[in-house]
């Protein structure tokens, strides 16, 4: 209950912001719409493999409608502010584990860019672009099992990131760091096969492509449910680094604050 509690109140407070938030989408649209546009036109010369045109248009899509909910996750979780004011100090001593409690104002957020931002813009895509839906119930479960997945590993890479404030007075670089490695090694825009070999390679070995690749493969129905499997290690190895870094950040709180 009490984590729901704090999921509820998370996404409550961002519907005072859904004005504000409607010029988000608008620019979000336009980009993903340009660069749909650029698969288009490369598509009248080439065949661009398994996908098309259309699917790659789709692949397109659906990755600028995912990106609210896999990627654009609040900055550490909001720990590096907490540190700074020390709040983080008050965190820690909440009979909850600071982990969990994050989460789920977390969860919340996203809750809220997912309903806002990212079905309202994969909608506009729909009928803009003539977007076909998976055909069969495993197609869209095992979607949504990789988005759920992705969400979650988002969550946790940010976690990690924000608790790096208890060492470092500036942890915005790790941030940046993670978005633009998120941008070449997850598939967005271009799909992982179609990068050099050692890149694809490299990529595999993070948990970035099971952030926008894997979901998008297994929405175009081009993924088998087997992918999961790695989404799956990723989110049990991601949790216990998350589990493992709180004992540790525990005994080392540096508030800058006061």
């Amino acid at each position: 209950m009490l984590y729901l509690t704090l999921a509820s109140k998370a996404y409550a407070r961002n519907l005072q912001f859904r004005g504000a938030h409607l010029f988000h989408n608008i620019a979000s649209a336009a980009f993903g719409f340009l660069y749909a546009s650029l698969w288009i036109g490369l598509g009248q010369d080439h065949s661009l493999g398994e996908y098309g045109v259309q699917g790659m248009v789709a692949y397109i899509a659906f990755n600028q409608a995912a990106l609210w909910i896999t990627t654009f996750t609040s900055n550490g979780l909001g720990i590096p502010q907490s540190v700074r004011t020390g709040q983080i100090s008050l965190d820690l001593m909440r009979p909850v584990h600071l982990f969990s409690h994050l989460m789920a104002r977390e969860w919340g957020q996203l809750a809220y860019q997912f309903v806002y931002k990212s079905l309202p813009i994969f909608t506009l895509y729909f009928f803009l672009f003539h977007l076909e839906l998976p055909r069969t119930l495993s197609s869209v479960l095992s979607c949504l099992l990789g988005l759920l997945g992705a969400s979650y590993m988002s969550i946790c890479i940010n976690y990690l990131i924000g608790v790096t404030a208890l060492w470092t007075t500036e942890s915005n670089w790790l941030y940046w760091g993670n978005y633009s490695l998120s941008n070449l090694l997850s598939g967005f825009f271009v799909p992982l096969e179609w990068l050099p070999d050692w890149l694809a390679r490299l990529a595999w070995l993070s948990p970035y492509p099971y952030l926008l690749y894997v979901p998008s493969r297994l929405f175009l129905g081009l993924g088998a449910g087997s992918l999961l499997w790695g989404t799956l290690f990723w989110c049990l190895l991601l949790t216990i680094l998350c589990l493992s870094v709180t004992r540790l950040l525990r005994q080392k709180v540096e508030v800058q604050g006061g």
